[in-house]
């Protein structure tokens, strides 16, 4: 089976994941979006409402998995039998990060590779961190979620 890791945050899961997300499904049998916790961050949201939101979002799709987990991302891969992980791109700043990151995964375990979707050009500008921001401040990013908070 071809499972692929999609790890982040997700603190909110926006329409950009989503769109990735759905992208993806053709390539993979199964794709685990897995909430990465740092216990040295707190989320916006708290990680039970952020799983239950993508649950819900995906209720449809047997294809989707959603999860947690602490440490390395390579780890949670390993432990989940998946030899990929999946990443969205929206800049280039992305790429010099995201591609950093894979090759440093590709080192530690070279049995797992990074697959890298091009985020579709209406959704580059979108991020969490924006998202947050907008609804903090009491603006409607409903525009932006494929939810309702």
């Amino acid at each position: 089976m071809k499972t692929a890791v999609f790890p982040g945050s997700f603190d909110p899961f926006t329409i950009g994941h989503e769109s990735i997300v759905k992208r993806a499904l053709p390539l993979f049998d199964q794709i685990i979006i897995a909430i990465g916790v740092n216990a040295d961050k707190t989320g916006f949201f708290s990680l039970e409402k952020r799983i239950q939101w993508i649950q819900d979002l995906y209720k449809k799709e047997s294809k989707i998995k959603v999860d947690s987990y602490q440490g390395l991302t390579i780890d949670y891969c390993k432990k989940n039998n998946s030899h990929f992980i999946l990443r969205g791109l929206r800049t280039s700043a992305d790429f010099e990060f995201e591609r950093a990151i894979a090759q440093m995964n590709r080192e530690m375990n070279p049995d797992i590779e990074t697959v890298f979707l091009v985020s579709e050009p209406k959704h580059c500008a979108i991020n969490s961190s924006i998202i947050r921001d907008i609804i903090r401040n009491g603006g409607d990013a409903s525009l932006f979620i494929p939810f309702k908070i």
